[in-house]
């Protein structure tokens, strides 16, 4: 990669820990130096190989290679406190998504219906501890990009019924995966991603058109008063991301100072 690449968003950060510090309040990301890059080659201290289908045990001898077994049939329902099933997870999203809050709600890409972040096992009740037949309900959680709103919705697996239903505002729990890249498809449409196109192509000689061509990691960013430009002060109301990408088995891209606001669709530079 050629020196230049640090003209650009600020430099290609490679294998250290990005702190993020200043007016977010959000989670630390340590950035792998190594993750995603080629590992091949020869290295100091490498074992002399052995022959095929065998590796070296104590005292030089030949082992063996260990059998791995094949995961045993998954139930179609879970028991106690097993973790859900995928067919327990299929199904409880579909009954917790009614009609209603389908035709009312919006994703984060603006098609019909909200955003899912998630599927969780409920904890049980106080005076369910501990009890073997103790009902197994399931928190199914959306977003609505229509109002800001986390919907939250608690199915019980027995009866298949719905038996709560919360929605709050200012409430933002971790991003999905398709928040995650709308927010890089947004930066990459963006003139201040120009930065990251810039860097993309010196590390890899191609053009960045899609967050595909990316690893993404990212957080919640919310406003603190009078610490970041004025179209970011809605940021803890509205979903907004701070964006970690990383090219696919190359280099960390430093954007620290872009935020992406998902419910406005911009993107600002923060006031450093």
């Amino acid at each position: 990669m050629r020196k230049t690449v640090q003209r650009h968003l600020g430099k290609v950060v490679a294998g250290t820990a990005i702190a993020v510090a200043g007016t977010a309040v959000m989670v630390a990301v340590t950035l792998p130096g190594t993750a995603g890059a080629d590992d091949s080659g020869a290295r100091a201290g490498q074992a002399v190989p052995q022959e095929a289908g065998a590796t070296a045990g104590a005292g030089g001898r030949a082992v063996s290679p260990g059998v791995v077994e094949a995961a045993p049939a998954e139930g179609r329902k879970g028991e106690g406190r097993d973790p859900l099933t995928d067919d327990e997870l299929k199904r409880v999203e579909k009954i917790a998504l009614s009609k209603q809050l389908f035709r009312s709600s919006e994703s984060v890409d603006g098609d019909r219906g909200p955003q899912r972040l998630g599927v969780d096992l409920a904890e049980p009740e106080a005076d369910e501890a501990g009890r073997p037949d103790a009902p197994r309900r399931a928190d199914v959680t959306f977003y609505d990009y229509r109002d800001d709103t986390l919907v939250t919705r608690t199915v019980d697996l027995g009866t298949g019924k719905v038996v709560h239903s919360d929605t709050q505002h200012g409430v933002q729990p971790p991003l999905s995966r398709a928040e995650k890249a709308e927010a890089a498809g947004l930066l990459i449409a963006d003139p201040l991603g120009a930065g990251l196109k810039a860097d993309y192509r010196d590390a890899t000689g191609k053009a960045l058109t899609s967050p595909d061509q990316l690893q993404l990691s990212g957080a919640v960013y919310r406003a603190a008063p009078g610490a970041q430009p004025a179209v970011l002060d809605r940021c803890g109301e509205h979903r907004c991301v701070r964006l970690f990408p990383k090219v696919k088995n190359g280099p960390w891209v430093d954007a620290r100072s872009l935020v992406i606001d998902l419910s406005a669709r911009k993107v600002a530079r923060l006031d450093r």
